[in-house]
């Protein structure tokens, strides 16, 4: 009774920790056209449990003057492409009193469509934990519009259950009524 007890937790744990997912996360800056990406993060994900994301290193990019912006993305070191969507951000989200954050945007099979990184600026008095962390975006479904009940139309185009217009003395009877009202119990001069 243990053993088996004991084999189908391992089982368990081993197709838990299948599903888990490496990310190797580059910068390049643009304005330098003969920069090479360099490696920022490896980030482990899972699909299933986004908490459980982590960043396994970090490396803060050594940055020419120069550059302002730069691309951020998944890069294929063989093939020397990006195989992922790439974001642009400020230089500016290295500097010192910025904590480093990375976003994947995962697709519905959980694939990496997207990294961006985004830094937090520190509040020394808040935290103490300045260290990396990620943060997974799964895909969902848009919320969708809550619509009214479908027009119905008849063969002739008109909407079904619609009412013929009312003439003037049909809208406005009452109207009339205060004035034969008024008219009678006004007197005699």
């Amino acid at each position: 009774m243990r053993v088996s007890t004991l084999i189908s937790t391992l089982c368990a744990a081993v197709l838990v920790a299948a599903d888990q997912r490496t990310a190797q996360i580059y910068v390049q800056p643009i304005d330098a056209s003969s920069a090479e990406p360099q490696p920022l993060a490896e980030v482990v994900y899972d699909p299933a449990s986004i908490s459980s994301s982590q960043v396994i290193s970090y490396e803060a990019p050594e940055l020419p003057e120069a550059a302002s912006t730069v691309r951020i993305g998944v890069y294929d070191v063989k093939s020397q492409r990006w195989i992922s969507g790439t974001t642009a951000a400020s230089a500016d989200n290295f500097a010192k009193g910025y904590a480093p954050n990375i976003v994947l945007s995962l697709d519905d099979q959980g694939e990496l469509l997207s990294a961006a990184y985004k830094g937090v600026r520190i509040d020394a008095g808040q935290t103490r934990d300045f260290g990396p962390k990620v943060v997974v975006l799964p895909s969902a479904k848009g919320k969708q519009p809550a619509l009214n009940k479908p027009v119905v139309l008849s063969p002739e185009g008109k909407k079904v259950g619609e009412e013929p217009e009312k003439s003037l003395l049909q809208k406005y009877w009452w109207v009339l009524a205060i004035m034969v009202v008024m008219t009678m119990a006004g007197g005699d001069k």
